[in-house]
């Protein structure tokens, strides 16, 4: 049987993704000289024909926007962590071909605040409502102990949040945006808003923040991320949040664990760095 050693993130755009560099320190570290990862710019439309030409010698591939859930209809198994939130983030190739879709944002969010401290909060803040909002929700479910309030810009996205609430198990309140500096009453706030969306929340601050979780990695520090850090609070970037789900990655494609933690994240921060 071909020797299963390759490795890819495909996404649209996929340019940015530094998903190559951790998953290649990974190997380095691990001495698989033979494995490698690679980027493709694939849509949903190729995503069909990607897949089906896949050989023997795949063992995984990681999926970012806007993949993460057309993906689902072709693997043959999907795990229930993926199935809570509708999105794969990672396909594994099993010895017998067959695709088996997880998602590793999930346990990796978990993972990035267990490894700052934060094993419960009695409530908690998402700012915003996309994809990765409900896989903040989904991690909330096994830390928060309370009540999630999520701000949001529209009725729709208020109902989206609550939908997911329901689904998850998690109670959740929904705010207008408008009073989204209410979030910072909060022991932690998860900010899965796109780039400049916060900005202007930096400056309503209080004196004696908690913990902030703010997705984006680039560019690092958000305006944010740094007003909270300058008030001692804890902080957390879209790195640590892109490391601990390679992590996982890089140990479910091999079947080594565990993976590299710190060569990774020194990979992220050095490629960060660079640009």
């Amino acid at each position: 049987m071909t020797a299963r050693h390759r490795a890819a993130v495909l996404g649209s755009p996929i340019a940015h993704s530094l998903s190559p560099v951790l998953h290649r320190a990974a190997y380095a570290e691990l001495g698989l000289g033979e494995w490698t990862y690679d980027r493709f710019e694939i849509d949903e439309a190729a995503l069909p024909g990607f897949v089906a030409g896949l050989g023997p010698e795949w063992a995984g591939l990681s999926l970012t926007m806007p993949l993460k859930r057309a993906i689902i209809p072709l693997l043959d198994e999907v795990s229930p962590t993926a199935r809570s939130v509708e999105a794969v983030n990672t396909v594994v190739f099993t010895e017998d071909g067959r695709r088996v879709g997880d998602n590793t944002d999930i346990p990796g969010l978990v993972a990035a605040l267990r490894e700052r401290g934060v094993e419960k909060a009695a409530s908690a803040a998402v700012l915003g409502a996309g994809a990765t909002a409900s896989s903040a929700l989904a991690a909330l479910a096994g830390l928060c102990t309370g009540e999630v309030t999520a701000y949001v810009r529209s009725a729709e996205r208020a109902a989206e949040m609550r939908r997911w609430g329901e689904r998850l198990g998690v109670p959740v309140r929904t705010a207008d945006w408008s009073r989204a500096a209410e979030a910072f009453e909060a022991p932690l706030v998860v900010a899965t808003t796109p780039a400049g969306a916060a900005d202007a929340l930096a400056a309503a601050v209080p004196d004696r923040p908690g913990t902030l979780f703010d997705v984006l990695y680039e560019p690092w520090p958000t305006p944010l991320a740094a007003a909270w850090a300058a008030r001692g609070g804890t902080v957390l970037g879209g790195l640590d949040l892109l490391v601990h789900q390679a992590v996982l990655q890089v140990e479910r494609m091999t079947g080594i664990s565990p993976a590299p933690l710190a060569a990774m994240r020194a990979a992220g921060e050095a490629a960060l760095a660079a640009r």
